[in-house]
């Protein structure tokens, strides 16, 4: 734990500054788990987590349009569309047109983009779901509370995310 100090009346207590410190360590560290899990599978499996994410919602529901994918990843249909395109020249993925409309697309695995999915690690967001669910709902409570402030003073909500 960091610095403590005495109140006057004689209790130990954190400095305010060190609780400051200590908040932004911890988001420090968790920008830094995000990192490393971008560059594990960038090093390992050659896609960007956001890549993984489209091959993962593709994996668990089947064939989907470029809106159905930016919903399930929860991105913009226009991020989805250059995501697509990386993920084809891998050929981890293709577009087929099998409608009577021409202009109805949908994305789907290919074999290695299958297997991939098959043996990629979970995506991080995961990892933060699987912990939140073991966590009583007075505690989640505690999280979201603290979270929606730091979104807050950050005006986090007025960008756009993508």
């Amino acid at each position: 734990m960091l610095n403590d100090y005495m109140h006057p009346q004689g209790v130990a207590s954190e400095a305010p500054q060190d609780r400051i410190r200590e908040i932004i360590y911890l988001i420090r560290r968790l920008m830094q788990a995000g990192e490393l899990y971008t560059k594990e599978l960038n090093k390992k499996y050659q896609v960007s987590a956001p890549q993984l994410n489209c091959l993962l919602a593709l994996y668990e529901n089947g064939p989907l349009s470029l809106s159905q994918i930016a919903k399930h990843v929860m991105v913009k249909s226009s991020t989805v569309t250059g995501i697509i395109d990386r993920l084809e020249q891998k050929k981890l993925v293709r577009r087929v047109r099998n409608c009577p409309d021409r202009r109805m697309i949908t994305i789907e695995l290919t074999e290695a983009g299958n297997a991939l999915a098959e043996h990629a690690p979970p995506p991080i967001q995961r990892k933060i779901v699987d912990g939140l669910k073991r966590l009583p709902q007075k505690e989640i409570g505690k999280i979201v509370d603290g979270l929606n402030m730091l979104t807050q003073m950050l005006d986090v909500q007025d960008l756009e995310v993508e």
